[in-house]
């Protein structure tokens, strides 16, 4: 079985309980269903759950190479060099990332509000990023935007390889028919 999740703002992507910060569990009642890979606790967006071992580690290895595509909001507007930097790739203090495919996107229609909201300062535009990736370093988009001076305001993962977040509001699941 394989099921889409979209995890909210401030979810930890485990059902074990750590302090008092919500858990998949009180959104997804299956058991012996994991995550194939996390996000982060501060991220939104799609995890991948699956009682399958072999499948769970196909998804979340490093070395599928499978694409991650996440909606990233900046602070500041990149020009054109900081895009190529992504493309590129970017030193971090654990090594150069692989190179990423970005472009600038406008702010999707069917984005759903963020509880709470993104900081607004009058005085700091912000700007969208597509931006897709191969590897799964700890925060590394987090890290990628900030190391080429426009900090992420916003993280939502809508894909990861062919599976996508489309028709899942924050909090719902789907199951999934067929596997890999």
């Amino acid at each position: 079985m394989l099921l889409r999740f979209n995890k909210p703002f401030r979810v930890l992507s485990q059902f074990s309980p750590e302090g008092d910060k919500a858990t998949l569990k009180e959104y997804i009642d299956i058991p012996d269903v994991y995550p194939a890979g996390r996000l982060d606790y501060d991220s939104e967006g799609l995890m991948l759950l699956t009682d399958d071992g072999k499948l769970q580690a196909a998804i979340s290895s490093p070395k599928s190479g499978r694409y991650k595509t996440y909606l990233v909001q900046v602070e500041g507007e990149p020009d054109r060099r900081a895009l190529m930097a992504l493309q590129r790739g970017v030193e971090l203090k654990d090594g150069l990332t692989l190179p990423a495919r970005v472009r600038r996107v406008e702010e999707p229609e069917w984005l759903w509000p963020r509880n709470p909201p993104v900081r607004y300062r009058k005085s700091v535009p912000t700007a969208w990023l597509e931006l897709e990736i191969r590897e799964g370093r700890n925060r590394q988009v987090r890290r990628m935007t900030a190391a080429i001076g426009h900090p992420t305001l916003r993280l939502v993962r809508t894909a990861i390889d062919r599976w996508s977040l489309d028709g899942l509001a924050p909090g719902e699941y789907r199951i999934e028919e067929g596997d890999e």
